[in-house]
């Protein structure tokens, strides 16, 4: 299955190619999984503006929304073989290719909102982004995507004591894995795709994820109870090739860089904005809000964060970002 799928994209792509010429412009393809609704996908569409913009055209950004070009995973090997030169993905899948990533993933190892981003935003996220140039992936911004908590189905969370004897969905990510067991819960790595029939049939009995992933997949009409604890925060990455990137003159690298930055101050308020009719959209629909004692939760996950600083590189890592 998986051969034939490349076959297909590789067809298309050997039409087309990572990039076209249409006339005197260079047209640069991004894709990525998110539908056009999505406030991501809205700051990827200011990144495509902004490059128009600033090279008069001669630079231009074609995007492929949806998965209609692949998986994250599909995406990313595409990007590193030179095929596409450019996608948006989490930060979790990112971490599978670039260790660094993984920091992004420990639990309430950022304050509050600002130090998140000052710390994306410095000389430490500027770090990790190129740190997978090494296997050809070379991230160009962060965007926000928002705290993940937990909803459930049966029973609110208010302590992580209630999470005991729960099955709770996680991404297949071994950190979100012993981070929902060290609170007491039961972790389930299952497809995102399978959850909401899982938690109608009491496959599991809730997740964890933010507002708008909460809304916009519809689990809202099955899990009444949203927790929020806002266990970590994991950003997505705009990523280039390298392969392609080192096609580029200085100046369309440039250009890219530049945008990049718009793109991801103009995709925070698309965020904020999306969040706040999210939540307007759960208390309509009569799901209760908690906002529990983070602390409470923090104290449990210790075991995860002393775990991943085993590794030296990574308890640098973190001590650095701790510090900021």
């Amino acid at each position: 299955m998986k051969y034939c799928f490349y076959l297909l994209v590789f067809t298309f792509l050997l039409m087309a190619g990572s990039c076209e010429k249409l006339g005197t412009a260079k047209v640069v393809y991004l894709a990525h999984t998110l539908p056009i609704t999505h406030p991501v996908h809205q700051g990827m569409e200011v990144f495509a503006a902004s490059v128009e913009e600033q090279s008069g055209g001669a630079l231009t950004v074609k995007i492929f929304p949806d998965g209609q070009l692949g998986t994250e995973r599909e995406v990313l090997e595409l990007l590193q073989i030179g095929s596409i030169a450019m996608t948006k993905v989490s930060a979790a899948a990112m971490a599978n290719f670039a260790p660094e990533y993984q920091v992004m993933g420990v639990p309430y190892l950022f304050r509050n909102k600002d130090h998140f981003f000052s710390v994306l935003e410095g000389p430490t996220g500027e770090a990790i982004l190129e740190a997978g140039s090494e296997y050809l992936l070379k991230g160009l911004c962060f965007y926000d995507a928002g705290s993940r908590s937990f909803y459930t189905k049966k029973k609110p969370i208010r302590t992580p004591e209630d999470l005991k004897g729960l099955k709770i969905r996680v991404m297949s990510h071994q950190m979100s894995v012993d981070m929902v067991n060290e609170m007491g819960g039961s972790a389930t790595p299952m497809a995102y795709s399978e959850l909401y029939t899982a938690l109608q049939q009491g496959v599991v009995d809730g997740a964890e994820n933010n507002p708008p992933s909460f809304v916009t997949s519809g689990h809202y009409e099955v899990c009444k109870f949203y927790t929020l604890d806002e266990h970590s925060s994991i950003p997505d990455v705009l990523v280039m090739g390298t392969k392609y990137w080192d096609t580029l003159e200085a100046q369309e690298q440039e250009w890219l860089r530049a945008a990049a930055k718009v793109s991801a101050t103009a995709q925070k308020q698309f965020w904020e904005d999306n969040v706040a009719e999210c939540m307007a959209k759960l208390k309509a629909e009569n799901v209760e809000i908690i906002r529990p004692e983070k602390s409470l939760f923090a104290n449990k996950t210790q075991a995860v964060l002393e775990e991943f600083s085993k590794d030296p590189r990574m308890r640098k890592l973190v001590e650095e970002i701790q510090a900021q």
